[in-house]
C-alpha cells in the first residue's frame, strides 16, 4: 500500500495549521480558566450552538437575528476580554523571542525571588507576624485580585514584611503575586469547607486551602499564633515546614522548571552547531 501520497508538503501544513489553532485555544482557555470572563466564553458559546441548529432546521428568523450579534461579536469580545487580552500580550511581551532575556536571566530571576520570600518567611516566623502569599500559576486570580488593594510591585522581603505589619491598613488579606509582581494586596480568598483541615488552624490556612481547591495557584501562610509555616497546592495541606523543606518546594515549583528551559536550549543549540559542524 502506497502511503507515498499522504507525506506531502501540504498535508504537513495542514497538519501545522491545526496544531497551531490547538495551541491558542489552548492557551485562551488558560488565560481565562478561574475568571469571571468563563461564564461569558460560555455564553458565546451558547449563542453559536443557538446558530448552528437554527441553520440546520432552517429557522430563518432566527438565524438572521443571531448572525447580527455574532456580527458584532469581534468587537465585543475584544471589549468584554480586555483584560485576558492585555494579559496575554503582555505574557507575549516577555517571551525570550521578544524580550531577549536570556534562560540564565530567567533562572537567576527564580532564584532572586525565592530568597526575597525567604526573607519575609524568615522574618515573620520569628516574629509570629501572621501573612498569606498566594502565588498565582497558569490559572487566573483576576476575580480575587479585583477584591484587594493594587500596588504592582517588585517582590521584595522588606516590602512584604512592611504588608504584614500588623495594625497596617494592608495587613489583612492576601497578597497576590502574578507574574513574577505583587499584584495587590488585602485581598479577599476563598474559604474551603473541608472537614479534614484541623480545627486548630484559623482563617488564613481555610482561604489558603479554598484558593488551592479552586486553582493551581501556591499558597504560603505564617501563623500568628506559632510562626509555623504552611504552603497549600492543588488541596494538598503541608503544615509545619522547615525553612530547608519549603525552601526545596519552593525551588521545585519555580527554580528547577527554568534550569531545565536552559539546559533544553543549550541541547538544542549544541545540536544546531554539531550539525551545522557536519554539514
Amino acid at each position: 500500500m502506497n502511503l507515498n501520497h499522504l507525506f506531502t508538503y501540504q498535508n504537513f501544513m495542514n497538519l501545522l495549521d491545526i496544531l497551531i489553532v490547538w495551541y491558542v485555544i489552548y492557551e485562551l482557555i488558560l488565560l481565562i480558566k478561574g475568571t469571571k470572563a468563563v461564564q461569558l466564553a460560555k455564553g458565546i458559546g451558547f449563542i453559536i450552538v443557538v446558530r448552528l441548529i437554527a441553520g440546520f432546521l432552517g429557522m430563518k428568523t432566527l438565524t438572521y437575528l443571531v448572525d447580527q450579534v455574532l456580527s458584532w461579536a469581534v468587537v465585543g469580545v475584544i471589549i468584554i476580554f480586555q483584560p485576558e487580552i492585555r494579559r496575554g500580550l503582555e505574557r507575549l511581551g516577555r517571551s525570550p523571542f521578544l524580550s531577549g532575556s536570556s534562560a540564565d536571566n530567567a533562572v537567576e530571576s527564580s532564584e532572586n525571588f525565592v530568597k526575597e520570600l525567604d526573607k519575609a518567611i524568615q522574618y515573620m516566623s520569628k516574629r509570629r507576624i501572621g501573612a498569606l502569599i498566594t502565588i498565582q500559576r497558569h490559572t487566573g486570580l483576576e476575580d480575587y485580585i479585583e477584591t484587594g488593594i493594587k500596588l504592582d510591585a517588585d517582590v521584595t522581603g522588606e516590602l512584604l514584611i512592611n504588608i504584614f505589619i500588623p495594625n497596617t491598613p494592608l495587613h489583612d488579606g492576601a497578597v497576590i503575586i502574578r507574574d513574577g509582581r505583587i499584584a495587590v494586596a488585602a485581598a479577599y480568598l476563598p474559604l474551603s469547607d473541608s472537614n479534614t483541615i484541623p480545627k486548630k488552624l484559623g482563617t488564613r490556612h481555610r482561604a489558603a486551602v479554598g484558593i488551592s481547591e479552586v486553582t493551581d495557584a501556591i499558597t504560603i501562610v505564617v501563623s500568628e499564633e506559632t510562626g509555623g509555616v504552611t504552603i497549600t497546592s492543588n488541596s494538598r495541606l503541608m503544615l509545619e515546614l522547615s525553612r530547608d523543606e519549603y525552601l526545596k518546594f519552593l525551588r521545585a515549583q519555580f527554580v528547577e522548571p527554568k534550569k531545565k528551559q536552559r539546559r533544553s536550549w543549550q541541547a538544542k543549540l549544541r545540536s544546531f552547531w554539531k550539525w551545522g559542524a557536519e554539514k
